[in-house]
């Protein structure tokens, strides 16, 4: 049976301030059939809540509760969904239906990730959570540390897993096809803006909670263009900031660190088997950091970044490096970096024309062969290809998902773990997010990945974590 919580305690503990609360684990929540429908709460449901709208009852679960912070996204919904209730207040959510909610999917901006995450798992939810999970490093461990104490199911949205030209590839690369990995890049063909002011306060809409909205954030006045992330077009940073959205403002997103390198690391983090250092399994404890960037940004990103990420051996894995580099086309170019990255493939890299983003991807290096993805991860390939007749080859090993969220709702009811659930994306997030404080402070960054500690820089050190506003905890 479920412990019931005041409202009054609940507040007190989750996203509010100090105050008792309960921990229970899934085994203490409500319990259903393994082939029983999961009642799911959506918490958020702008672009990416629309998506799950649709995917929730596709895949057969109850949809029973809606909660937005916007009045006009959850009126729309409840039309379609007149069964389930809606809400504003996560907290209000959870204190009012806390029994009847089986799973959670947060798809919110980044900032409110971890506070409405952790509320949920605190209660024995089941949680899938939008890439990245955490704005924060700090947040990404205790999301890690609390999934696995309470012994919930949990996703990062990563699509590019669950595909079968993923899980070949990595099972290949396992095999030893291309060799011992000494290296790994990322381009991302997209920059942050540089600095900008921010934009004049607006009168709030009345269809909009702001405060809530801000959650965790330090307060500031609305305008709109925090809202949508909208993308400039191919003439690069947008003249205004209503055009950005928030991933571009550091109280608010993680940039395209965190939300492309979500997809984009996902191979090269499973190939190196990185997960193993959170483990303490590196013959030295720290990885080192250091970044190249065309200008510092307290508020946004700059317009070029590039990580570099020394990872040290551990097993049969020798020291490794990771290379990072997002930017405009113009800034691309200029600095030589696709035409680098040719020569070390061996061959023009370019994705389909007409894609998206046709100049990024992930290329990991061997010592006997490549392996080459699109920044998804979704469409993967050994290189040369003369050498690698078979890489499209029949499954061994890993089972194959059939669905990124079938696979999640399969461990919310007693299932495999879904291969981008916490253990593995929590890790990862911590990695890419340092590339963020290190575009913040001097010097390379010594990170201590046992102890979610930097060793050598202790104002970097308090960036693993940001100040939450009054009333807001983890």
């Amino acid at each position: 049976m479920k412990t019931h919580i005041s409202r009054r305690q609940f507040i007190g503990g989750a996203g509010g301030g100090a105050g008792l609360f309960i921990l229970r684990n899934s085994a203490s929540a409500r319990s259903y059939q393994a082939n029983g429908k999961l009642d799911i709460a959506l918490v958020g449901l702008g672009s990416r809540g629309k998506h799950f709208l649709g995917v929730i009852p596709r895949i057969g679960e109850n949809l029973v509760a809606l909660c937005d912070v916007n009045r006009r996204h959850t009126d729309g919904a409840a039309q379609a969904f007149p069964g389930a209730r809606t809400y504003r207040d996560f907290r209000k959510m959870f204190d009012e239906m806390d029994r009847q909610i089986d799973a959670v999917v947060v798809v919110t901006p980044v900032h409110t990730h971890a506070v409405i995450a952790m509320t949920a798992m605190k209660l024995g939810k089941h949680v899938y959570v939008e890439k990245p999970t955490a704005h924060d490093v700090r947040e990404a461990r205790a999301m890690r540390d609390l999934a696995r104490r309470q012994k919930v199911a949990t996703q990062m949205g990563s699509q590019g897993m669950a595909t079968d030209s993923f899980r070949r590839t990595l099972e290949l690369i396992q095999d030893g096809a291309i060799g011992e990995i000494r290296e790994a890049h990322v381009l991302f063909e997209s920059g942050g803006t540089g600095p900008l002011e921010r934009p004049p306060g607006q009168p709030v809409p009345d269809s909009l909670d702001w405060d809530l909205w801000i959650g965790p954030a330090p307060m500031r006045p609305y305008h709109p263009g925090y809202l949508p992330p909208q993308f400039p077009g191919a003439g690069g940073v947008p003249e205004s900031p209503a055009l950005i959205g928030w991933n571009r403002w550091r109280d608010f997103g993680a940039g395209a660190l965190g939300g492309a390198g979500s997809h984009s690391l996902n191979l090269a983090f499973k190939a190196l088997d990185l997960q193993a250092l959170w483990g303490g399994a590196g013959e030295s404890k720290t990885i080192r950091v250091t970044t190249e960037i065309s200008e510092r940004c307290p508020e946004n990103f700059p317009r070029c970044q590039m990580v570099h990420f020394e990872l040290p051996a551990h097993g049969s894995q020798p020291a490794a490096q990771i290379h990072w580099c997002n930017a405009w086309d113009t800034e691309i170019k200029r600095r030589g970096v696709l035409t680098e990255l040719e020569k070390t493939a061996g061959q023009p890299l370019k994705w389909a024309q007409g894609s998206w983003s046709p100049h990024s991807f992930l290329l990991i290096v061997g010592t006997k062969g490549k392996a080459l993805t699109n920044f998804h991860n979704s469409v993967c390939q050994l290189l040369p290809e003369k050498d690698f007749p078979d890489a499209g080859g029949p499954p061994q090993r890993l089972p194959r998902s059939g669905s990124h969220e079938r696979e999640w709702v399969a461990a919310c009811k007693g299932g495999p773990a879904a291969m981008s659930n916490f253990e593995h994306s929590g890790p990862m997030i911590e990695l890419l997010l340092l590339g963020n404080v290190a575009a913040l402070v001097d010097g390379p960054l010594e990170f201590d990945p046992v102890a979610c500690r930097i060793v050598n820089h202790e104002e970097a050190d308090r960036k693993l974590l940001r100040p939450y506003r009054n009333g807001w905890s983890l």
